[in-house]
């Protein structure tokens, strides 16, 4: 019960509630952000508090090792235990590593047959099923096409699974709609559930929410990523 209290008290609920309550499963959310800012630090700072309430995340990257991914995991989740005031750490953190899998694979040879393939191996070998997919380097939006967007969100929510993915905003030269949204990921609109933008100010990043399911206007709340943990956190 406390720990759950605790939970409930992290800034990743308030961000739910903005987004109407989560993400759900079979949806998708895509991440923005200029090249360095912190998509992934704020991707595996949602995957370490599904961990943290025991569900299950499959971590893919084409863009990392599998050690480099790991010792990610293991520092947003050492913040995390701290800023949250967690007793029984190393157990967490135990308990964190046996339900998540992380999966590297070359950005140019993936495919939804592998993710399809990876999923059904862990299920068959241990009976893992994800409820969180996060794609990190992939889809590439520049070059993909709208059957394989929607060949992932069909896999996830026949797995229950929402999934979660990030593409790059550049400084010049891309075109964008009037929500700051490059056209890239825009023309896939009516597959994307949720979209953020982080946005880097001075001492912070900025967390702003473009799309809300079907929300015409997304609610805006104070909520921004600590530079340092790469958490959440609200002003």
């Amino acid at each position: 019960m406390v720990e759950k209290s605790m939970m409930e008290r992290s800034p990743v609920r308030i961000f739910e509630r903005a987004i109407g309550g989560g993400l759900g499963e079979g949806k998708m959310g895509v991440v923005l952000s200029r090249r360095g800012v912190g998509k992934t630090g704020f991707l595996i700072g949602l995957a370490v508090d599904q961990l943290l309430q025991g569900r299950k995340v499959l971590y893919i990257s084409t863009k990392e090792s599998v050690e480099h991914i790991n010792n990610f995991f293991d520092q947003i989740f050492q913040a995390m235990a701290a800023s949250l005031d967690l007793d029984q750490v190393p157990q967490k953190q135990l308990r964190m590593e046996r339900n998540r899998y992380i999966h590297v694979y070359n950005r140019d040879s993936f495919s939804l047959e592998k993710l399809e393939q990876s999923v059904a191996f862990l299920k068959e070998a241990s009976g893992f099923v994800p409820d969180m997919v996060i794609l990190d380097g992939t889809p590439r939006f520049e070059s993909t096409e709208e059957w394989e967007i929607q060949g992932m969100k069909k896999m996830a929510a026949e797995w229950g699974a929402e999934i979660w993915t990030s593409s790059n905003i550049h400084r010049q030269g891309q075109e964008s709609d009037a929500r700051g949204v490059p056209n890239t990921v825009a023309r896939f609109d009516d597959e994307i559930g949720v979209i953020i933008n982080l946005e880097p100010e001075s001492d912070h990043v900025k967390v702003k929410i473009l799309k809300e399911h079907g929300s015409t206007e997304p609610a805006q709340v104070q909520i921004e990523l600590d530079p340092k943990t790469l958490l959440l956190r609200w002003r």
